[in-house]
């Protein structure tokens, strides 16, 4: 018989088999085969698998530690399991509602919690006691480790209970112990995490969070609501960013600063809505040609460090500064509502600055 592609699922609360068609369950050390019918938790007396064999016969067999392991008709079971070398991918105390939508290649460890409105898709890690709620639909390959909370409902006195507003999560993202990701506050906005990003322990993304992709937040970084991150920003540890708040691509900012206003694309943040020089290490690193870096130095110096008015210095920029890299940064600037955090000193050269005037 040819062979076909295992993955094994353990049964859960209410869990039924997803795949198309007729599945095949192969159970205990004969690997019989067997076509499922459904599952059942019976009270408090442990896991039941209730099916019905390929030959008419009910019967049922009390659930122990091992995973049930499936394969369309048509396949060599016994051979396809031993040789995948076949493991649990559900642990048997995860709790997942029988509405979830879990796709069968991801793993879901122990006291897991998986509620009704939840889509994981393929290739998740759901460590142990996370809890996946809310309307929250989740990408391929992301990694929830211990006792992440995602999708809970906002921190807004505004928001009506129970109302079902939606968190979006992309693909290749972890999010490390204990982070917490909240869905929006109205029907008509989502709070929506893009693509490889990496959330560090006890981290917050709070309600209509807008966060971009290769974007870093370190431990204890807290992000208010309606928050703006743009892609491959660097959030340190300890830093507090305000509601409302933007956060340009590229940016910085230093542990344990603090920004109420928007910080500009590829700029450092240090201490209370300051700016210190660029981020001439994230430049390089994301592929920025010398050209562009010495052209956002002097755009720097023009918006951030003349002793014309802000206005002013947009004007004369848009025209001088072509790069695509200068134009998103004059864009971010003119766009600001909240306004902008301002230069440190005017008096000395950054140390970014005196870095990438060593280049020349």
């Amino acid at each position: 018989m040819p062979s076909a592609q295992v993955f094994s699922l353990a049964p859960s609360d209410g869990e039924r088999a997803r795949e198309r068609g007729n599945i095949h369950l192969a159970t205990g050390k004969n690997c019989i085969l067997r076509i499922v019918r459904k599952f059942e938790r019976p009270g408090n007396c442990g896991r039941y698998a209730d099916y019905k064999s390929a030959i008419p016969q009910t019967e049922s067999l009390r659930y122990d530690a091992a995973a049930w392991t499936y394969a369309p008709i048509g396949s060599s079971s016994r051979c396809a399991c031993k040789r995948e070398g076949h493991r649990p991918l559900i642990h048997p105390t995860a709790s997942i509602h029988r509405k979830a939508q879990v796709d069968p290649s991801g793993t879901v460890g122990a006291y897991a919690v998986i509620d009704e409105h939840v889509i994981v898709g393929p290739n998740c890690w759901v460590g142990p006691h996370v809890h996946l709620t809310g309307h929250t639909t989740i990408g391929a390959s992301n990694r929830f480790h211990t006792g992440c909370v995602i999708g809970d409902a906002p921190q807004d006195l505004k928001y009506k209970e129970n109302e079902p507003t939606c968190l979006r999560i992309g693909d290749h993202n972890t999010f490390r112990e204990h982070v917490t990701v909240h869905r929006s506050n109205k029907l008509s906005e989502d709070t929506v995490i893009g693509s490889n990003n990496y959330l560090m322990a006890n981290s917050h993304v709070g309600h209509n969070g807008q966060l971009g992709n290769h974007i870093i937040l370190a431990n204890g970084a807290l992000l208010g609501g309606h928050v703006v991150v743009q892609d491959r920003a660097f959030i340190s540890g300890n830093c507090l960013v305000h509601q409302f708040v933007r956060i340009g691509t590229l940016a910085l900012m230093q542990g344990g600063s603090g920004i109420s206003k928007d910080l500009p694309p590829y700029t450092i943040a240090r201490g209370q809505n300051g700016i210190c020089g660029l981020n001439t290490i994230g430049l390089r690193r994301a592929g920025l040609r010398r050209e562009e870096r010495l052209e956002l130095k002097r755009l720097y110096h023009v918006l951030f460090r003349s002793d014309t008015n802000l206005q002013s210095a947009i004007a004369a920029a848009q025209s001088a500064f072509r790069s695509v890299s200068a134009k998103a940064l004059i864009a971010f600037v003119a766009t600001a509502k909240r306004g902008l955090c301002s230069d440190v000193s005017r008096s000395r050269p950054a140390p970014e600055d005196e870095d990438e005037s060593a280049d020349s």
